[in-house]
C-alpha cells in the first residue's frame, strides 16, 4: 500500500528535484508544454527551446521516478503472491475460511502485479520517448496563453494538424519540427513492440512451465493442478494479448505519420 501511494504521489515530488524543473501539476504542465510547443513550431528548428527542453526533461524524469517505483512494486508483489500460493497449497483440509481468504488475497496480487507490470512497460515508453509520450496534451485546453513566437497553442494545434494532412495527401516535404515528431512518434512505440515481444516470450515461458508441472503433478493434489493450470492459461493468454499489441505497434511504428495525424484528429 505504502508503494500505490508513492507511485502516486512521489513521482512528481522526485522529478521537479532531479530535473531542477517543477510544476505545480499537471494542468500546469499540460499548459507550459502547450505554450513552449507553439514557440518551437513558429521556430522551425530541430533543436528543442530551453522552455520545451525543460518539459520535456521534467516528463523523463517523472516517467523514470514512476518506472522505478513500479519496478519495486511488482517485485513485491510478485514475493507476495509466490508466499499466498504457497499457503493456500499448504493449507489443511479443515482450513476451508482460511483457504478461501488466501486464495482472493492470491487472485488480488496477481491482478495487482499485472497492472504493476503495465505501468513498467508504459513508463519504460514513455521515459524513452518523452517527447511523444507529451504530444497528447497539445489537444486539451489549447486555449492558454500563446507561445514564445506569438502564436497560440489552437493555431499551433491546427497547423500541425493541417500540415501532417498536407504531407500524407500530397507526399511532399515536412517541416524538421515535423520530421522530428514523426520520429520520436516512431520510437515511442517501437519501444512497446520490444517490450510486448520480451514480456510475451516470458510468459509464454512461465505458461509452458506452469501446465508441464501441472501434468506431472500427483492426481490426488488437485489444488496444485487447479492452481498450476490456472496460471498456465493466464500466461498464455496474456502472451497472445501482448502479441497483438505487439503487432499494432509494429503498423504504426512502420507508417506513424497516419496515426499521428490521427492523434491530432481526436485518437491514440
Amino acid at each position: 500500500m505504502a508503494l500505490i501511494a508513492a507511485f502516486v504521489i512521489a513521482p512528481r515530488t522526485l522529478a521537479a528535484r532531479t530535473s531542477g524543473s517543477g510544476f505545480d501539476d499537471e494542468q500546469d504542465l499540460a499548459g507550459s508544454f502547450r505554450r513552449a510547443f507553439a514557440g518551437y513550431w513558429s521556430s522551425g528548428d530541430r533543436e528543442f527551446s530551453p522552455g520545451l527542453e525543460r518539459v520535456v526533461d521534467h516528463w523523463f524524469h517523472y516517467h523514470v521516478a514512476k518506472g522505478v517505483i513500479a519496478t519495486i512494486l511488482l517485485v513485491v508483489l510478485v514475493a507476495l503472491g509466490i508466499l499466498l500460493w504457497k499457503a493456500f497449497l499448504g493449507a489443511t483440509g479443515d482450513e476451508t475460511n482460511g483457504r478461501a481468504v488466501l486464495a482472493s488475497a492470491g487472485v488480488l496480487v496477481t491482478v495487482l502485479a499485472l497492472l504493476s507490470l503495465a505501468a513498467v512497460m508504459a513508463n519504460i515508453q514513455g521515459a524513452t520517448a518523452p517527447f511523444a509520450s507529451l504530444l497528447p496534451m497539445l489537444g486539451t485546453g489549447t486555449g492558454a496563453g500563446a507561445g514564445a513566437g506569438g502564436q497560440s497553442p489552437t493555431d499551433t494545434f491546427d497547423q500541425v494538424r493541417q500540415r501532417l494532412a498536407d504531407s500524407l495527401s500530397t507526399d511532399g516535404p515536412s517541416s524538421p519540427v515535423l520530421d522530428v515528431m514523426i520520429s520520436d512518434f516512431a520510437r515511442y512505440h517501437v519501444v512497446m513492440v520490444v517490450l510486448s515481444g520480451i514480456v510475451a516470450v516470458l510468459l509464454i515461458g512461465l505458461s509452458v512451465m506452469s501446465l508441464r508441472k501441472a501434468a506431472g503433478t500427483r492426481l490426488s493434489d488437485r489444488r496444485t493442478r487447479r492452481v498450476l493450470r490456472s496460471y498456465g492459461v493466464l500466461s498464455a493468454a496474456l502472451a497472445l494479448v501482448l502479441a497483438v499489441v505487439a503487432v499494432a505497434n509494429t503498423t504504426t511504428a512502420a507508417d506513424p505519420a497516419p496515426p499521428l495525424l490521427a492523434l491530432f484528429e481526436g485518437g491514440w
